[in-house]
């Protein structure tokens, strides 16, 4: 059963940690108060050892319309710099915590929406879905959600979403890379429970290095990368988790993790 709090609802039954962005008469708009929340959530889900993926979904008719743009209006520049910070350390943190985070859009996905979808690990979205980075239509440059856009499409592909703000269907944004794949609102919540099962198989610790390695080697030249990742596995061989399935390929078995 799913926990209310100020700006969430959080089903935390293992192995999956379900955590719903719960502004639906917003459009689950990105406040600074549900920012703050969903990084501490995702901090305290990602603590617990049972848990062995985040899924992100969003109330009502969509997923985010992004940033809650009432909270920007007649504000300080040291003000609108406090809510960009906020945002910035809750993508950080998506990335940072030990287990997967896997967005499960709906509906539209908007600007620090469609960042939000972008900067998670895994996206499986509703065909119904679409995608934008629209904040140019309203004077805004999508600056920060196109740091997260970039790192999933082509440039050419980012700057088309980026410079018209238009949106994509979630074929396109299959496609582009955007998601890893579209499928019908009916089967949205199983698709996302069956990667989060396959992923619950699997070692967390080795998951874990992974998704640590990934992003520290993703940005860097490619020698600086090599020699980072060379390290990671020879660490990742040794451990405890490594050494059992090492052993359980050999001898032909299913791995027991610690």
């Amino acid at each position: 059963m799913a926990v209310a709090l100020n700006y969430l609802l959080v089903d935390d039954a293992a192995p999956a940690a379900v955590i719903t962005l719960n502004r639906p008469d917003q459009l689950n708009a990105l406040s600074t108060g549900l920012m703050r929340e969903l990084t501490a959530e995702l901090e305290r889900q990602a603590a617990r050892p049972e848990v062995r993926a985040i899924v992100l979904k969003g109330a009502g008719r969509g997923f985010s319309a992004g940033h809650d743009l009432k909270e920007m209006q007649a504000r300080s520049l040291d003000e609108e710099r406090e809510i960009f910070a906020v945002c910035n350390r809750l993508m950080a943190t998506v990335q940072s915590v030990p287990v997967p985070v896997i967005a499960a859009p709906h509906g539209v996905a908007t600007a620090a929406g469609c960042q939000l979808v972008a900067t998670c690990d895994l996206a499986i979205a509703s065909d119904d879905c679409r995608f934008a980075t629209s904040g140019i239509k309203y004077g805004l440059f999508c600056s920060t959600p196109g740091v997260a856009v970039a790192r999933n499409v082509s440039r050419k592909h980012a700057l088309e979403m980026l410079l018209t703000g238009r949106f994509i269907d979630a074929a396109t944004a299959e496609r582009w890379g955007l998601i890893n794949r579209a499928v019908p609102r009916e089967r949205l919540d199983e698709e996302v429970i069956a990667l989060v099962h396959e992923l619950a198989q699997l070692s967390r610790y080795a998951l874990e290095l992974g998704k640590i390695g990934f992003y520290s080697q993703v940005e860097a030249r490619q020698a600086e990368a090599y020699d980072m990742m060379a390290e990671a596995i020879s660490c990742n061989a040794v451990a405890p988790d490594g050494q059992e399935g090492i052993a359980a390929f050999v001898e032909k078995r299913k791995p027991v993790w610690s």
